[in-house]
């Protein structure tokens, strides 16, 4: 998975500094997505005898920040920065390596030759690059990386060699292209033969597109055009054919100032500093900018579109540029941390009335008479998404006396699991955009299962494909490890299960009591951050362990599951989630006076349980940290040590019991020297399916 950036100025003068600053910046805000290696395509020197110019390549293994130094010592000697142009194309781009090693050939933008005629970026994998490859090189063709993504510049180039003289446009040729690959990808393509333009495309990957004008745009909502059908071979060997649109509909500013810039990008907070009208494309849509003006075209209906009108609505962000920065923390998850009692606050303003114990979740409102008439919930998330699912499994099967199915993704589809048009499907998704995810939303929409999506992301895949849904409005999040995202998660499908019982009077006083927990939250996760001096001087004396164990048992098994995420994903040291009555079962072998072990043992129904296993480590020389309530003494008597929270409601109590997981994640990480924004290998939003 990628990021991708893109930028056109049409008729507003920029210069090549000016221009390599945005592409920078854009790719920053894009670097959670990958930070392997970073490279931009720009306009170079003119050619000689063409109006064009070359094609300028700088690209770089390691992080943007590298990329940077490479423009300003390498680069900037050799190119002038000052020259103005009046019209201009650059794309940019950041990448987590797939096939092939970071370094100058594999990192993108991949060229078509020599003289860089054709580039492109690129999100996603193509399946069948083999074959292409294959293709090509019979034909020619010399390849110089390792990449999947080298075989499209080139499979463009073979394609204009072909139809030069048939007078065919840039946006024809990467409908040409995109019909004989498989996989996912988002695309983008500048070309010293289209000077001045950009091609777009998507296929299962995200891409978005903003437009900043002086002016009022033409229109907000415009068609999409259907290209007349192209009878290019599904086999790149045979001959391919092509054929014009059969109309023109543009986007373009109006009245007599015809000023325009366009920003692509994989994300929209790639775009929030520059403009907040952006229009998101859906899958198979070609976007293309020619002489300042934007269409976009599919090249033929499919059974989604037939019988209605096809359209792409110029949307309005509302997200601030605020949120995407640090501030005074010292990493963007420190900040998302300490933002949770604000974030929870938002997951519920306007939907939970703590006065009436009224909940409302405005997204699935009209749906829940067939909610409440299913045979089962299945929800289907990754990582901590699913954690998320496993935090409130307990609490839904008791609210809505339904068998509740909670399953990873991957496995889901790996299975082939039957589903059936009276079950409800909940996938829940930080980006919306998870691959695997989505292709589990697909399998389950085609078998005519309802539908639910829970996302943080306004516009994301998932929220366009489901039926209904809810966002958890937890704001921005930056690093790449889910933090605040979870707590957020956790509190949307609470209300969703206070929601399912609302009409049930044998539950009103378990609704209430846990609608005036929600009440207390906010103040409590505020406590509980006030714990970080301890947990620090944990992770003093933890940090050169190789190995942490966590235990807990029922409300709190979510917490050890997402607490061992969280540790290995930011300090590299294993970490295991164990099931406090699994203990005997092997786990109790590990346990020794050497080994560290954090047991959460909260005053809930399960507490007595816990304190026999807790007996059971210190039995054999083990050294517990125990989180346990306020005031507490009993269970502290028997730590080596303890973190103290505040007592909440037994299925709440999830919410309190992570963020000290959070924090010594986060302070270990710190003194192992880990970058704890950025963890190796890892991403915050995996686009291409497992």
């Amino acid at each position: 998975m990628c990021g991708i950036f893109a930028y056109l100025n049409f008729l507003t003068p920029r210069t090549r500094e000016e221009v390599l600053k945005i592409l920078i910046n854009g790719l920053k805000r894009l670097e959670y997505r990958g930070y392997d290696s970073a490279g931009i395509a720009v306009d170079g020197e003119p050619q000689s005898g063409s109006s064009s110019c070359t094609v300028a390549l700088i690209k770089r293994s390691g992080k943007i920040s590298a990329l940077e130094k490479e423009i300003e010592n390498v680069v900037r000697p050799s190119l002038d920065f000052s020259v103005v142009f009046t019209t201009h194309a650059g794309i940019a781009h950041t990448r987590w390596a797939t096939h092939g090693e970071p370094n100058w050939v594999n990192t993108h933008p991949q060229r078509s030759d020599e003289n860089c005629e054709f580039v492109v970026i690129h999100n996603g994998i193509v399946t069948n690059y083999k074959d292409l490859k294959a293709f090509l090189v019979m034909r020619g063709f010399e390849f110089e990386s390792e990449t999947d993504t080298e075989t499209i510049p080139k499979l463009i180039k073979h394609l204009f060699d072909q139809h030069k003289n048939d007078g065919v446009t840039f946006r024809e040729l990467v409908e040409l292209v995109i019909q004989q690959l498989e996989g996912a990808f988002a695309l983008a393509f500048k070309s010293t033969h289209y000077p001045g333009e950009l091609v777009v495309c998507r296929r299962g990957s995200p891409l978005v597109i903003g437009v900043k004008s002086d002016t009022k745009l033409a229109t907000d909502r415009f068609p999409i055009l259907y290209s007349k059908e192209l009878r290019g071979p599904a086999n790149v060997r045979c001959p391919l054919t092509f054929s014009r649109c059969r109309s023109e509909t543009t986007l373009a500013p109006t009245g007599e100032s015809k000023e325009v810039e366009y920003f692509f990008a994989s994300d929209a907070s790639a775009i929030v500093e520059h403009t907040n009208q952006v229009i998101y494309l859906e899958d198979d849509d070609v976007a293309a900018v020619r002489d300042g003006m934007l269409t976009i075209h599919r090249i033929s209906p499919n059974s989604d579109d037939l019988g209605q009108p096809s359209s792409r609505e110029v949307t309005t962000l509302r997200l601030e540029i605020q949120q995407l920065m640090k501030g005074n923390f010292s990493s963007f998850m420190q900040k998302e941390i300490f933002e949770q009692p604000e974030s929870v606050i938002n997951t519920m303003r306007g939907r939970v009335n703590f006065d009436t114990n009224q909940v409302v979740l405005g997204g699935l409102k009209f749906y829940m008479p067939e909610i409440r008439r299913c045979r089962r919930l299945l929800f289907i998330a990754c990582g901590t998404s699913y954690h998320s699912a496993v935090a409130t499994r307990q609490l839904l099967e008791e609210l809505t006396e339904l068998p509740v199915m909670v399953d990873l993704a991957s496995d889901f589809l790996d299975r082939s699991m039957p589903v059936f048009r009276d079950d409800v499907c909940i996938f829940i998704s930080q980006s919306g955009e998870t691959a695997d995810t989505l292709m589990a939303l697909r399998y389950c929409k085609q078998r005519g299962a309802l539908i639910v999506g829970v996302t943080n992301t306004v516009g994301s895949s998932i929220c366009r494909e489901s039926h209904c849904g809810t966002h958890i409005n937890a704001g921005p999040e930056i690093g790449v490890a889910s933090t605040k995202s979870y707590t957020s998660q956790f509190v949307s499908l609470v209300m969703f299960g206070l929601i399912m019982c609302e009409d049930r009077i044998s539950m009103q006083p378990r609704r209430r009591e846990i609608v005036q927990g929600l009440r207390k939250l906010p103040e409590q996760i505020l406590e509980v951050l006030k714990l970080e001096k301890q947990v620090k001087d944990l992770a003093e004396e933890l940090h050169q362990k190789k190995s942490l164990l966590i235990m807990g048992r029922g409300f709190n098994y979510a917490t050890c599951l997402e607490g061992a995420l969280k540790i290995k994903e930011l300090t590299y040291m294993h970490s295991e989630g164990i099931m406090a009555g699994e203990l005997k079962h092997g786990p109790l072998a590990l346990v020794d006076n050497l080994m560290p072990l954090i047991i959460i043992a909260t005053r809930d129904p399960v507490y007595p349980k816990c304190m026999n296993a807790l007996q059971q480590v210190t039995a054999r020389h083990g050294k517990p940290i125990v989180i346990c309530n306020s005031g507490d003494d009993e269970t502290k008597k028997m730590a080596y040590k303890a973190l103290e929270v505040p007592q909440q409601v037994d299925c709440l109590q999830g919410i309190l019991t992570i963020i000290p997981m959070q924090l010594l994640a986060l302070h270990i990480a710190h003194l192992r020297n880990c970058d704890v924004d950025q963890p190796r290998s890892l991403l915050k939003v995996y686009s291409e399916q497992d």
